[in-house]
C-alpha cells in the first residue's frame, strides 16, 4: 500500500521565520505531533521513514529533471537524518531536545555497533552532500548520483531497525540498560551475550 501524504497551511510568515532560523519545518512537525499525541516511539519512526523515503524520491526528481545538486544534495541529507533519528527512536535511544549535529552523529555511532556497520559510512556521506553539496554548492549532479545509493541503503537499513524484519530488545547487563538487536538471524549486541529473542 502506498503512503498517504497530507498538505497542510500554514501562514507563509511563520514558514519564512522557520527556514531562518534553520528550522526544517516538516520534521519538526512530525517531533511536535509525536509529543502532542503522546505516540509510540515507533509511530513517530514510521512518519519519520515515510518523509525519508518522499524526500529521496524529490531529490532523484531533482537530479533527472531539473539537474539540481544544491537542493538535492540538502533532500538526501534531510532523509538521511530522518533514517537516523527513525531507528535512533525506534531503538529508544531517543533525544534530549531538538537534534543536533553531535546528537545525529552520536546517534548513527551508536546505530552502527547495533545494527550495522555501514550506518555510520553512509551517514557520513549524507553529511558531505551536505556541506559539499548543499551549503558549498561544489558538487554537480552526477556527483550528488553517485551518492544517492548510500542515502538509499541507510534508509532500508533503518527501516530494519525500525521493524521492518527486526526484532529490538532491551536487557540490563552490568547494571547497565544495553541495547540487543535481531536482524533476521544476525544477533548484533554486546561481546560475550546471548540474548534471548523473541517476536515483537
Amino acid at each position: 500500500m502506498a503512503a498517504l501524504s497530507v498538505s497542510i497551511r500554514i501562514p507563509r510568515v511563520l514558514y519564512e521565520e522557520a527556514v531562518k532560523r534553520g528550522v526544517d519545518v516538516e520534521s519538526r512537525i512530525v517531533e511536535l505531533s509525536a509529543r502532542e499525541l503522546n505516540l509510540d516511539p515507533r509511530v513517530e519512526a514510521q512518519a519519520r521513514l515515510e518523509l525519508a523515503e518522499r524526500l529521496v524520491a524529490e531529490a532523484e526528481n531533482l537530479l533527472e529533471k531539473k539537474r539540481d545538486a544544491v537542493q538535492a544534495s540538502e533532500k538526501l541529507y534531510r532523509a538521511a537524518e530522518e533514517s537516523i533519528k527513525a531507528a535512533a527512536e525506534a531503538l529508544e535511544a531517543r533525544k534530549k531536545g531538538r537534534w543536533t549535529l553531535r546528537l545525529l552523529d552520536n546517534a548513527a555511532a551508536r546505530l552502527a555497533q547495533l545494527v550495522d556497520t555501514r550506518i555510520y559510512d553512509d551517514w557520513d556521506h549524507a553529511y558531505f552532500l551536505h556541506v559539499e553539496g548543499f551549503h558549498e554548492a561544489r558538487l554537480g549532479p552526477e556527483q550528488v548520483k553517485r551518492r544517492v545509493r548510500y542515502i538509499v541503503e541507510l534508509l532500508e537499513l533503518a527501516k530494519r531497525a525500525v521493524g521492518r524484519g527486526a526484532q529490538v530488545t532491551l536487557r540490563a547487563l552490568r547494571g547497565q540498560e544495553d541495547r540487543v538487536v535481531v536482524v533476521g538471524e544476525r544477533v548484533v549486541g554486546p561481546r560475550g551475550f546471548e540474548p534471548r529473542t523473541s517476536a515483537v
